[in-house]
């Protein structure tokens, strides 16, 4: 009967707990789980957010750091490019420095590699003030987020552990109070029913005091776990979060800041460098201002100038008689070097239009050249000599003061040491100006022999039966001279230097020059019949001959014909007779009268 009793009560106990309302507190309870909820779902955002703003941060770090790798490869290719054009160690180069217009792209060259400089000084900036300072502030952000997630982590993770036990210490309340409240209406049951013993009664009596012993405990606890909760959940929510939030915030504006001052950095560089960039630009037009066409044009006439008189008038003549003209005495086509041709075969050109087989570095007097071209280069060579002179003497006069102080300190050297070099400079000095004297006395002649600015006037007119025997004998003497000057000029002097040369070689010029063809000026190519070595040096000044070197190998184009003399060819430009005498020459075995002279 007791058991049925029971059953039937704990029945209408849970009848009651499920018609049960939810309580305030029940509602509160629910209100800070959806908070607790709320706020873990902040943290995610904020977490995916930040991660976002250290993306970002990279991002711009390698905008930058491309930024300064093109930088430094436009500084290098425009370093290459002014090298590239700079002028060369040559005299072609030194020839062109001269104009303005080559010196004003020298200039800009110049100021092009300077250009090219500042485009590597913005990439140093970008990498120091920029790249640098980023990636050590990204490695302090990442380090700085991680420990504020951590901490937000602990909050959360405490303050769902204070919820686990308050709740589980409400559960244990509510259970108890439960069983105190059966244990008081069975002990109410067995209390008034006659038929239970009174040991019986007691002992629901003494349980139902126990039961409400253990709720009145789980009660006090409860109100404990509570009220800590309450001010856990406090200060988690008005103190702790908002700081970690904070702090994030604080962290955010900091990284956003970093980058708006880096996006200024990054402006400043290329200010930095505009006056710079400026001034070169600004030294590229004055460079470019300073272009004179007036002053090259003059530089080219002076380079070029010959000083020859313009040739005379070409006279009239008969269809039977050979063609001639009057001439200045400074002409290239001097009636000196004429010489008689056969009627229609006639081919001489202008001086103007003669092209100049000597290419080489030419006679020591530069007589290869024309008047005014090789005052030029008297004089210029005359300069050189005296630097050089002034150099010797300086040298002389250091050691000469060596040897003074040698001789009052006799322990600092020997004064007699000096004396060779002392005396090796004196040689020097000596050859120098000899050099000098002999350079001065071919400048004088060509002075001499240059026609004065006022003379102007032109020599025309036809020649009588007597003029024309005098240049008809004048042009056969020429052909029996071995050697004449490139102005058709004669002189004992070089007469004398031809006998001496004969000499001294095992071979001589022949005497008579060959009769040289005027079809050696036609564009017909003669094929090679041979090769031949330079056994001695010839010089080559009378028109038709050209100039050869000891040792150097030409081709055979023509044959001796028994006049002693050979045609040779350099170069598809460059041919002429030299003397068979001063030639080894090789003839192919399937050429016309091959054999070899020596």
């Amino acid at each position: 009967m007791d058991n049925a009793l029971s059953v039937k009560a704990e029945k209408e106990e849970e009848q009651k707990e499920e018609e049960h309302t939810v309580t305030p507190f029940e509602e509160n309870l629910q209100m800070l789980l959806q908070l607790k909820m709320t706020s873990a779902d902040q943290f995610d955002n904020l977490e995916k957010h930040t991660q976002w703003g250290i993306e970002f941060v990279e991002k711009y770090t390698k905008f930058v750091k491309e930024r300064s790798e093109i930088e430094v490869s436009y500084a290098k290719q425009i370093r290459n490019l002014s090298k590239k054009y700079q002028p060369k160690k040559n005299s072609r180069e030194e020839e062109e420095s001269k104009y303005t217009f080559c010196r004003a792209f020298f200039t800009t060259l110049n100021e092009l590699n300077d250009y090219a400089g500042q485009h590597e000084v913005i990439a140093e900036n970008l990498t120091s003030q920029i790249i640098t300072e980023l990636m050590r502030y990204l490695q302090e952000l990442k380090t700085e987020r991680k420990s504020h997630f951590q901490d937000g982590r602990k909050a959360q993770q405490y303050i769902e552990s204070s919820w686990k036990q308050l709740e589980s210490s409400k559960r244990r309340f509510e259970r108890d109070c439960k069983e105190a409240d059966r244990a008081q209406q069975y002990f109410e049951r067995m209390d008034a029913d006659i038929n239970v013993t009174k040991a019986d009664v007691e002992k629901a009596r003494q349980q139902a005091q126990m039961r409400h012993q253990m709720a009145s405990d789980s009660k006090s606890e409860y109100s404990s776990y509570l009220q800590k909760f309450n001010q856990e959940q406090n200060d988690h929510y008005y103190t702790i979060i908002p700081n970690i939030f904070q702090k994030l915030q604080d962290m955010e504006e900091k990284r956003i800041e970093r980058i708006g001052v880096c996006m200024k950095t990054f402006a400043e560089v290329d200010r930095q460098v505009l006056p710079i960039v400026g001034k070169c630009l600004d030294g590229m037009t004055t460079a470019a201002e300073l272009i004179e066409a007036k002053t090259d044009s003059k530089q080219v006439v002076e380079a070029y100038k010959s000083g020859f008189e313009p040739p005379g008038d070409v006279e009239f003549e008969d269809y039977g008689q050979a063609m001639k003209r009057t001439v200045s005495e400074n002409s290239l086509s001097n009636s000196k070097d004429s010489k008689e041709k056969p009627a229609g075969k006639s081919k001489t050109k202008l001086w103007p239009f003669i092209k100049n087989k000597n290419k080489g570095s030419g006679p020591e007097d530069f007589s290869h050249l024309p008047p005014e071209q090789r005052r030029k280069k008297l004089q210029g060579k005359i300069d050189d000599l005296n630097k050089d002179i002034h150099k010797e003497m300086d040298q002389r006069d250091a050691l000469t003061k060596m040897k003074d102080v040698y001789l009052k300190n006799p322990q600092m050297g020997d004064p007699a040491s000096v004396d060779p070099r002392l005396s090796e400079i004196a040689q020097n000095i000596d050859k120098l100006q000899a050099e000098v004297q002999k350079f001065e006395g071919w400048l004088a002649e060509v002075e001499e022999r240059m026609p004065s600015k006022s003379d102007t006037h032109r020599r025309s007119g036809l020649y009588e039966a007597q003029s024309t025997t005098t240049v008809t004998n004048n042009c056969a003497q020429d052909r029996e001279r071995p050697l004449s000057s490139p102005d058709g000029s004669y002189t004992e002097e070089q007469n004398s230097e031809t006998q001496v040369k004969a000499n001294i070689n095992p071979t001589t010029i022949p005497t008579t020059a060959p009769d040289f063809d005027e079809d050696f000026d036609d564009d017909d190519t003669l094929p090679t019949i041979g090769t031949c070595k330079a056994l001695y040096p010839f010089e080559g000044h009378n028109e038709g001959t050209i100039a050869v070197a000891e040792g150097e190998l030409l081709y055979v184009i023509e044959d001796d014909k028994g006049d002693g003399w050979t045609r040779v060819r350099r170069n598809e430009e460059e041919e002429g007779y030299v003397p068979t005498s001063y030639i080894e020459v090789n003839l192919e075995p399937n050429a016309k009268g091959a054999m070899t002279y020596i």
